[in-house]
């Protein structure tokens, strides 16, 4: 996998003990087979045999917005809204029964804490999901803002669920740094003039195209052992 490390200049003068805003699936929590699983099974129910591929396809997006992609994309005469009701409700029961957090995040935020950042989560999942991972990971004590795109007119790619976040942390938002998945959500976070981490998965098909971030890791361990975390 693609590994980009910052300079010890780079960090010293752009990372300056401001905020850190984590996106959610994907970074918070290993959600991403979760919502595979919650879509392939629901567009069944409605006689559409989805795959991983697809599910990729809109990955980062608003769950609102991925129905309505599809029911656009396939012609279909299903009601959007219907559809998105009952992905929410399957991958809200699969976090409740299988919902793990990702390896090292309960180091980062530790550490995060402990050094007085301000942590936000900004991320495309409905609120009652959001509500729902934080409860089970039992980690709401870390995050001083959540915010939900669904409250936002556009999702990600668009960049204003960031920019609010960091209103909501009250920070510029040229001090916050962004830890993403998606690389819808990293535009979003380049959008907001904000600097990134980009986590993107290990079987992520399109891996050399995350070189716009300003970092990229395996995962929340591989941060903290390189340049980001050992300057905090």
């Amino acid at each position: 996998m693609y590994i980009q490390h910052l300079t010890k200049f780079s960090i010293v003068n752009n990372f300056d003990k401001k905020a850190v805003i984590f996106d959610m699936d994907g970074v918070i929590i290993d959600s991403e087979p979760l919502w595979k699983e919650a879509e392939i099974s629901v567009f069944k129910k409605y006689g559409y045999n989805f795959t991983y591929e697809m599910c990729e396809e809109t990955k980062g997006m608003r769950v609102d917005e991925v129905t309505v992609y599809w029911k656009k994309k396939l012609k279909a005469n299903f009601n959007a809204g219907q559809v998105k009701d009952d992905i929410i409700a399957a991958i809200i029961n699969l976090i409740k029964d299988k919902g793990k957090a990702m390896e090292g995040l309960n180091e980062v935020v530790h550490k995060l804490s402990s050094q007085g950042f301000k942590i936000g989560l900004a991320s495309s999942s409905p609120l009652a999901i959001i509500e729902t991972v934080i409860k089970k990971l039992e980690i709401e004590n870390y995050f001083e803002v959540i915010h939900s795109a669904e409250f936002e007119t556009y999702g990600k790619p668009h960049p204003q669920v960031f920019i609010t976040a960091a209103k909501k942390l009250n920070i510029p938002v040229e001090n916050c740094w962004v830890i993403e998945d998606s690389f819808y959500g990293l535009i979003a976070a380049i959008a907001a003039k904000m600097k990134t981490i980009a986590l993107p998965a290990s079987d992520e098909p399109n891996i050399k195209k995350f070189i716009i971030a300003d970092f990229i890791a395996n995962s929340h361990i591989d941060i903290i052992k390189n340049e980001p975390y050992n300057n905090f």
